[in-house]
């Protein structure tokens, strides 16, 4: 696939009406939100009727399901989503007419001219640290703007139209639309490489990187101390003449993190930073949390906003959907579900669960998430999955992409028992397989933890409806 090359933007009220395709995804049904909340004439399809289409329809956008080229109306603006193909025939007609076309990020990118845009990249813990941002921000009265990739578990939204300067958004690096915002300060939490299909080599990955860090509107960069991936960009990001200030838990770190008390639910730990020095509390765990609220507190800082109000709000921040989000606990067993799909994330995900589950049973079900993906990290994710007691491996979600022979769940199964054995490691290629399996596996006390970019989200309450309905054990 392409990469997402940057567009010249207009403010929203410029662009005419606008129509958005797949409006119903959490990115862009909140990006619509904001153009029919500033009185542009917006409109939007889907496939399928859903929440997401329900709320936009009372906020005063007009939907649509399914997709007729007739839906277009009188729309001047076009906009899309990576996973609208040219086949659709709300597109193709636009491109008979000739109108504008935009990706989601140049409709975002036009919200956020004439703001303090912020934009949170890297390639993990994106969605947590611009949520964190916006919280912290919200709670220390700067009232700002958001976009994030997932809602928030405290308001049920993924967006927030404010009336303060700054301008929150996930920056998405997988297809290079993150190049697209207008940002005075760029979050960096880490820099591995991923998405190969799209940037083709791990050099160009990381590049991209510093092409957004470097930009023309960017002052400050925000970068981790630790990883060493992020570590590499610095020196270029310097020599253009960009502000940098580090976070994490090395001596060298700028706002630093010490005394880390992890387990259980949450964790704390002490950050000291410029003019600041003092306890951060937060009520989700894992060490990598702390590392991105230290992320969000820096940009609190750049913003102006003191230190000691930025630490307070921390204890506002409760997760996102489908980031170590509990499910149910359903006779003894408590089920999280989480996101992550890279071996880093499951590793980290993984032993941030082990500290939750304490002298229990970790039960891990992973859904490998593309077919690239999975050729290339298929051993690595068998490592990470080593972390759990008990591992169960899905079929492969393939999102956008064909099969490639030979590539299934079963390489990450086989990697999995390469490491802990074969009575540790089961596979199954379908979701209900999966639940049948998990349900005569776990026991009370177990923690699970269904993990993967798809649809492995579904598992969590079948197997707490499941378990609800049989009998005690």
């Amino acid at each position: 696939m392409p990469l997402i090359e940057p567009v010249e933007l207009l403010p929203p009220h410029a662009l005419g009406a606008v129509h958005f395709i797949a409006v119903g995804g959490a990115g862009m049904s909140g990006i619509a939100a904001m153009f029919g909340q500033l009185g542009v004439a917006t409109s939007g399809s889907d496939q399928v009727t859903s929440d997401n289409l329900a709320r936009l329809e009372q906020s005063g956008v007009r939907t649509f399901v399914g997709h007729h080229r007739d839906q277009l109306g009188d729309a001047s603006t076009v906009v899309v989503s990576t996973a609208v193909r040219e086949t659709n025939p709300e597109l193709a007609e636009a491109r008979r007419r000739g109108l504008r076309i935009w990706h989601r990020s140049a409709a975002l990118g036009a919200l956020m001219l004439g703001r303090r845009g912020v934009a949170v990249t890297g390639t993990h813990g994106k969605t947590t640290t611009s949520a964190m941002t916006a919280t912290l921000l919200d709670e220390a009265g700067a009232d700002p703007s958001y976009v994030v990739g997932s809602p928030l578990t405290t308001t049920g939204r993924s967006h927030q139209l404010g009336q303060g300067a700054a301008f929150v958004v996930e920056a998405d690096e997988s297809d290079g639309s993150y190049l697209q915002y207008p940002a005075e300060i760029v979050v960096i939490t880490n820099v591995e490489s991923d998405h190969l299909d799209n940037w083709g080599t791990p050099k160009a990955y990381a590049e991209g990187f510093v092409r957004l860090a470097t930009a023309e509107t960017v002052s400050a960069v925000v970068i981790s101390a630790d990883d060493p991936g992020a570590q590499e960009l610095i020196p270029a990001i310097r020599a253009a003449g960009k502000q940098v200030l580090t976070f994490g838990e090395s001596p060298q770190a700028e706002v630093r993190l010490t005394e880390l008390q992890l387990g259980g639910s949450g964790g704390s730990a002490v950050l000291s930073a410029d003019g600041d020095s003092g306890p951060l509390k937060l009520a989700v765990p894992g060490r990598y949390n702390l590392h991105n609220l230290a992320a969000a507190y820096a940009v609190g800082r750049l913003l102006g906003i003191d230190g000691a109000a930025l630490r307070a709000a921390a204890g506002a921040f409760s997760g996102t959907y489908r980031r170590f989000q509990l499910v149910a606990e359903v006779k003894g067993v408590r089920i999280f579900d989480d996101y992550a799909h890279h071996p880093t994330e499951v590793a980290a995900t993984l032993t941030a669960a082990r500290g939750l589950a304490g002298e229990q049973r970790l039960v891990a079900c992973f859904q490998p998430h593309l077919f690239t993906r999975t050729r290339d990290f298929a051993e690595a994710f068998g490592v990470a999955l080593a972390i759990a007691d008990q591992i169960v491996v899905l079929g492969i979600y393939p999102a956008r992409e064909d099969p490639i022979e030979g590539v299934t769940g079963e390489l990450v199964a086989k990697a999995a028992r390469a490491v802990v054995g074969a009575g540790r490691v089961s596979y199954a290629e379908s979701l209900d397989e999966g639940v049948s399996l998990l349900a005569a596996l776990v026991r009370p006390g177990d923690v699970v933890l269904t993990i993967g970019a798809g649809d492995v989200t579904k598992v969590g309450p079948k197997l707490a409806r499941e378990l609800g309905e049989g009998p005690d054990r």
